[in-house]
């Protein structure tokens, strides 16, 4: 289970290495060739002690212009030791595997993105012995994706597109999309993604927003993350949860909810319709479309 953003934010690229290379491509304009194989590496870079030394995640791309290291670092804030050791990761990786090193820097900050984002020059001044270069992912490149077609085309980009701009005005829009999406995929990837992009939201409100969604999902429940709903759910305010998760999906998708509506809602006591009603309330274009199958 993921425990930070920090975590979720390179292992992502794990989950799907190809989304690396396509953020490169398609997000910072970048001519990579396209891989004809992506594997994980390890990301211990230490030699002989005593300075322990790690990137967060290592991948390596077969092209037909030669072999690429991806080296991905998650950068939560700023941090000057760190930026140090880029210079070393990239040099240690040229000089023992021989091929190229990329450094690709994510970050959901745009501060963060900016100091990353500058040249770090080692020698005299204007005459560099050795420039790095980093490639930076955050806010302001990733494309923000807030409609269902799109996160479909690209569910991986709609996850990364959630970690990070799930906050603000345009977060309901962003998550609801990608909720819509995650049906479309596998369970298994699907609840993985869940979870990476729980762990991203910094914001409390969207963070219940995305759970209150994911609720609605049926391969939610089979996940570790789903614990905590379930265990709410076994208390005695669990009908009350239901309605007020419907009430609220619709409130903050700004459906309008009128009083009959709403007093149906929360007279209901049949747990399971209210468990239906929320998944409804996902994509109702009305609020009296939470009843639309009732009617049979």
């Amino acid at each position: 289970m993921v425990g930070s953003s920090h975590e979720a934010l390179h292992r992502i690229f794990q989950k799907d290495p190809a989304l690396l290379t396509r953020t490169l491509q398609r997000v910072l304009h970048v001519p990579f060739p396209e891989p004809r194989e992506i594997a994980a590496m390890n990301v211990d870079l230490t030699e002989t002690e005593p300075v322990e030394r790690r990137v967060d995640t290592l991948l390596r791309a077969e092209t037909d212009e030669g072999t690429y290291l991806l080296v991905v670092e998650s950068q939560g804030k700023r941090d000057d030791d760190k930026r140090r050791s880029w210079p070393y990761y990239l040099s240690y990786l040229y000089a023992k595997y021989r091929c190229n090193p990329v450094l690709i820097v994510i970050t959901q900050s745009s501060a963060t993105a900016r100091w990353a984002s500058r040249p770090i020059q080692l020698g005299v001044r204007d005459r560099p012995s050795l420039t790095v270069r980093p490639l930076v992912l955050g806010p302001d490149n990733v494309p923000v994706i807030a409609d269902g077609q799109s996160a479909e085309r690209d569910v991986p980009l709609a996850v990364l597109s959630a970690m990070t701009h799930g906050r603000g005005a345009q977060a309901t829009a962003i998550l609801e999309s990608l909720a819509g999406a995650l049906r479309t995929i596998d369970s298994d990837s699907a609840a993985v993604f869940v979870q990476f992009v729980d762990s991203c939201l910094a914001d409390p409100q969207a963070k219940q927003i995305w759970r209150d969604l994911m609720a609605a999902v049926q391969y939610f429940w089979r996940h570790p993350l789903a614990e905590k709903v379930r265990e709410e759910g076994r208390e005695e305010g669990r009908i009350q949860d239901r309605i007020e998760m419907t009430l609220r999906i619709l409130e903050w998708r700004g459906i309008p909810v009128p009083e009959s509506v709403r007093q149906r809602v929360m007279s209901c006591t049949d747990l399971d319709r209210l468990e239906e009603w929320a998944r409804r309330a996902v994509h109702a274009a009305t609020a009296e479309d939470l009843f639309t199958e009732d009617k049979a």
